[in-house]
């Protein structure tokens, strides 16, 4: 069964985040972060995120209303992409920020809107 939600984990999370992150990501693994690479593939991804209860959509919505309170930019900013991959648009992005501006502080929202306009500002660059 670890073998399987591993195989399906590291599938749903190529879909969600692009292949190119999913390599990025292997090869800068080494023996010391492969069992917590491991175990976020496994539970987060081949477990959580295949469940039926909410949709991509819905799980980056969460994702990015959760990371932007708890002040994890760096994951934030991999979600960003996520959430645009699982159909959000840049509005809606915004509009969680505000929420989460009201909700978690301002400073929270502020820092999650200035992480997303960098990462909107990324792929723009990369899409000319």
């Amino acid at each position: 069964m670890s073998e399987d939600l591993f195989a399906r984990g590291e599938q749903i999370r190529t879909e969600v985040l692009g292949p190119e992150y999913v390599a990025a990501s292997t090869a800068g693994t080494d023996a010391f972060s492969e069992p917590m690479r491991a175990f976020a593939i496994r539970n987060l991804w081949g477990d959580v995120w295949a469940r039926p209860g909410l949709d991509r959509r819905a799980r980056s919505i969460v994702n990015l209303a959760i990371l932007s309170s708890a002040n994890r930019a760096g994951e934030l900013k991999t979600h960003v992409r996520a959430a645009l991959n699982n159909g959000l648009t840049r509005e809606e992005i915004g509009e969680i920020f505000l929420q989460v501006a009201l909700y978690s502080g301002i400073p929270a929202g502020s820092e999650a809107t200035r992480v997303a306009r960098q990462t909107f500002a990324e792929i723009d660059a990369a899409n000319k």
